[in-house]
């Protein structure tokens, strides 16, 4: 069993700064010296984005829709091992999940992991009721071990008086926090505005005011004392990682501007099942390098529409490697660059045109949320019957849906290409819109790779690549 320092931050509701506190708290403690794991609950890529960049390491997401216990707690143990505390950014409010008992909440991780959790609360237009709402979120499972409170939106002087000794009065919880409402100039997410950091034009400067925040307002005293209360975490014993082959195929991984929603557990797990991995420019890179495989991740392609659509000898290479029967997985924006053209506005622009399919970007969210997939049709990486766990988020839709075949998966929940079936499929390739966490579908990096060496050993036959 390990002893590792952990706090998880959550708040009573959505949009109460639970990534900004969370950066804040991140990177106040670095300033200090101490080394810093970063995990996000649920599939986000964009909060993990700024929390690994606040953390100066890859943050890892931690999902129970997506991921066992088993496999939660494994991840957890294996990232934070070494480090001098770890902080886990929650989503929603504690209790909210997936229906009304809350399933998949962070309520429910924080048990999984033996983690206190601090919990922030609006104080907005309110006094002792925050001390009601408090007293409420302890009560609603006495098995969620809430530590520390931290008020957002709460006048200093009397209002922040009154509210801190309800608190303590009420349910013995002690304040480690009280953030004023914050003027426009000041407020962090100002600076990071909604994008994805790799996309940020000053990432350290939100960062910093993002510090500065947690050390002007915030007892970080008290919270790595709670941090550091949190118990001895529960010992999951792994699987066996595989033997690495000597002959090691390379899988190319498609990461820029345009694509940059990759989980870090991903890519270790191609690793981990004997892959190379080389990094691509799609924006840059004038063809594809050698490889065996290609990994094409989500992202923002529209963003860089105008950049792909220039690229046009990367997008021929690609092409004719596909055509020559390279394997290739692309997920959400990965899918779209592989489709003919991409329409933003009024503007329409050529993609790689691997995929006859034509995509246009709506003002409102296309799909959202989990996923359920039954493999039912022939593709390159999954057997026949297979059950996959994913999440898609995405504003495109297809606009030529009745000119394609070959799909692989009926939907058993989500939207997937059309509302009933998911994963287009064009020679060895694999594109969907649901991305996939390698830590709940194993079977994910074992197709790749596997697929990857028997195009390595067929391609070229008798020559190493």
């Amino acid at each position: 069993m390990q002893n590792i320092p952990r706090l998880v931050i959550s708040a009573v509701r959505g949009g109460l700064g639970k990534t900004t506190l969370s950066l804040g708290i991140i990177a106040a403690w670095r300033n200090q010296g101490k080394r810093i794991a970063s995990f996000k609950k649920g599939p986000d890529f964009i909060d993990a984005g700024w929390l690994g960049a606040a953390a100066g390491r890859p943050c890892y997401n931690l999902d129970l829709f997506l991921m066992e216990e088993e496999s939660i707690l494994r991840s957890f143990a294996r990232h934070a091992n070494g480090m001098d505390a770890a902080v886990i950014e929650g989503n929603r409010g504690l209790y909210d999940g997936v229906d009304e008992s809350g399933t998949y909440s962070t309520a429910r991780l924080a048990k999984v992991i033996g983690s206190p959790v601090v919990l922030i609360v609006d104080c907005t237009k309110s006094s002792a009721t925050v001390a009601a709402v408090v007293l409420g979120s302890k009560l609603y499972d006495p098995s969620v071990a809430v530590r520390g409170i931290i008020l957002n939106n709460v006048s200093p002087g009397r209002h922040e008086s009154v509210i801190r000794k309800a608190i303590e009065q009420s349910s013995g919880i002690p304040v480690v926090g009280a953030v004023p409402r914050l003027r426009h100039d000041e407020f962090p997410e100002r600076h990071m505005g909604l994008m994805p950091f790799h996309e940020h034009p000053d990432v350290d400067k939100a960062i910093t005011a993002s510090a500065s925040v947690a050390e002007k307002y915030l007892d970080l005293v008290a919270l790595w004392r709670i941090a550091g209360d949190a118990g001895l975490l529960k010992s999951v014993q792994g699987p066996a990682v595989p033997a690495v082959e000597a002959d090691r195929p390379t899988v190319g991984v498609i990461r820029d501007k345009a694509f940059q929603f990759y989980y870090p557990d991903n890519i270790e797990a191609l690793e981990q099942q004997g892959a190379v991995i080389r990094e691509i420019n799609a924006l840059q890179d004038l063809e594809l390098p050698p490889i065996d495989a290609l990994y094409i991740g989500g992202g923002f392609p529209e963003t860089q529409a105008a950049e792909l659509a220039g690229n046009v000898s990367f997008a021929d290479s690609l092409r004719a490697a596909v055509e020559k029967g390279l394997p290739v997985y692309a997920e959400c924006g990965g899918l779209i660059y592989l489709g003919r053209s991409l329409r933003v506005g009024d503007t329409t622009y050529s993609m790689a045109s691997v995929l006859q399919a034509d995509f246009i970007l709506e003002k409102k969210p296309q799909a959202h949320g989990y996923t359920q997939l039954v493999v039912t049709g022939p593709n390159p990486f999954f057997e026949m019957s297979c059950r996959l766990r994913g999440h898609e988020f995405h504003y495109s839709r297809i606009v030529n849906i009745k000119d394609l075949d070959g799909l692989a998966f009926s939907m058993e929940r989500g939207h997937g290409i059309d509302g009933f079936h998911e994963g287009i499929v064009y020679k060895n390739v694999l594109a969907t819109y649901t991305h996939l966490h390698a830590q709940g579908s194993p079977l994910w990096a074992q197709g790749i790779v596997k697929k990857a060496r028997e195009y390595r050993m067929t391609s070229k036959p008798g020559v190493r690549r």
